[in-house]
């Protein structure tokens, strides 16, 4: 079933409110709530993508219905403005996390994406933007590590096992015991499993990586997962789940 014409799939959060749960989900309707309450000034942009486009999502067999695109090219550029940043520019990114939000709190079954917009050229701003080049390079190997897993169905325990061996070779024990050049090889290590497993260069455009971070958060309520819970805690299978995009702050 096709959502109707001119119909609003995208919302800022400043344009939300707690009322808005069944549309918004209930991270969305919060965090909207919290917006009006606190003033745009205080909470992190975004916006949310309802629970109807991810209903007329599954309805279309996984297309996604018509205007989202636009909608969400639209939200994106007031959500820039806002932030004084552009997604992904070389100078000091725009970073974006994609979560989840179904209007009964699903803990732990639904899927999310931090660090998006993060390239080979971002990484770079925003070594320079915070001055701490391991920090930036350790934000660029999460976000190889979340987005073949959560976007691609990467297995969690494939990344683990070059972390392992990382941490062998450099002769250290744990994760925050790795470096500088430690990062940048495990990203290196994160992308050539990337084009492995999927026969695809590791996506650079942010545009890109925005779409997909959204397609797996509707197929996450599809998930095997997802479904169970549903089924235990008798949650209808057609509410389908909001998708929320909000800028990250470091």
């Amino acid at each position: 079933m096709a959502v109707a014409a001119g119909t609003k799939l995208v919302y800022d959060f400043a344009e939300g409110s707690k009322d808005m749960r069944e549309l918004l989900g209930g991270k969305g309707a919060n965090v909207a709530e919290m917006t009006r309450v606190l003033g745009a000034e205080r909470v992190p942009a975004g916006f949310t993508i309802t629970t109807e486009a991810c209903v007329a999502y599954m309805k279309a067999e996984r297309e996604f219905p018509e205007g989202l695109e636009e909608q969400v090219t639209e939200a994106l550029e007031r959500l820039e403005e806002q932030a004084g940043k552009r997604l992904g520019e070389a100078a000091e990114p725009l970073l974006v996390s994609v979560r989840s939000g179904a209007r009964e709190s699903m803990p732990g079954m639904l899927d999310t994406v931090l660090n998006l917009g993060l390239n080979d050229e971002s990484v770079e701003g925003l070594a320079r933007a915070t001055e701490n080049e391991r920090f930036a390079w350790d934000s660029y190997r999460r976000f190889c590590q979340m987005f073949g897993n959560v976007c691609r169905g990467i297995a969690g325990e494939r990344y683990e096992e070059l972390i392992a061996e990382r941490k062998r070779g450099s002769g250290v024990e744990h994760d925050l015991e790795l470096g500088v050049e430690d990062m940048r090889a495990l990203t290196e290590r994160f992308k050539e499993l990337f084009r492995d497993e999927t026969g695809e260069e590791f996506p650079q455009d942010p545009s890109d990586q925005l779409r997909q971070a959204i397609r797996a958060v509707f197929d996450s309520w599809l998930g095997a997962r997802a479904v169970e819970y549903r089924r235990i805690n008798r949650i209808p299978d057609d509410w389908g789940t909001a998708v929320n995009v909000q800028q990250m702050v470091f």
